[in-house]
């Protein structure tokens, strides 16, 4: 099954990790990727932590764990190769219509749709 199928049905939590250049790691609680072409995914990050990390260290993991009992999911990891913050590029993406980057009162905060290119992909639990 390729990741774009696999993400398209199961639900469950994402968790994007980032270290910046001194190697102080972030943990943070992401939705699905996107996939783009070429193989990439993208995801749709605030102007906070996780982005200021990937300017510094473009190296990230993305762990996945599956609903439902035992530890079944996916660790991918990931190495930054573009974003951008163009809002036509941004708003197709959204999967909620009251995300916070499409919010009136939130007009003037900073969104960017970063790409990755996926390094390697191992199971939650290794065997």
């Amino acid at each position: 099954m390729d990741l774009e199928k696999y993400f398209e049905s199961k639900k469950g939590l994402g968790v994007l990790s980032t270290a910046d250049g001194n190697g102080k790691v972030n943990a943070a609680v992401y939705a699905h990727p996107h996939f783009l072409e070429q193989g990439q995914v993208a995801f749709i990050m605030a102007d906070r932590l996780s982005h200021a990390n990937l300017q510094s260290n473009p190296s990230a993991v993305y762990l996945f764990k599956e609903d439902g009992e035992g530890y079944e999911g996916k660790r991918l990891y990931l190495t930054k190769v573009k974003e951008s913050d163009d809002k036509a590029q941004i708003e197709p993406l959204v999967r909620r219509k009251k995300c916070p980057c499409l919010c009136e009162e939130k007009k003037d905060a900073r969104y960017f749709l970063v790409s990755f290119k996926v390094e390697k992909e191992l199971p939650l639990v290794s065997e």
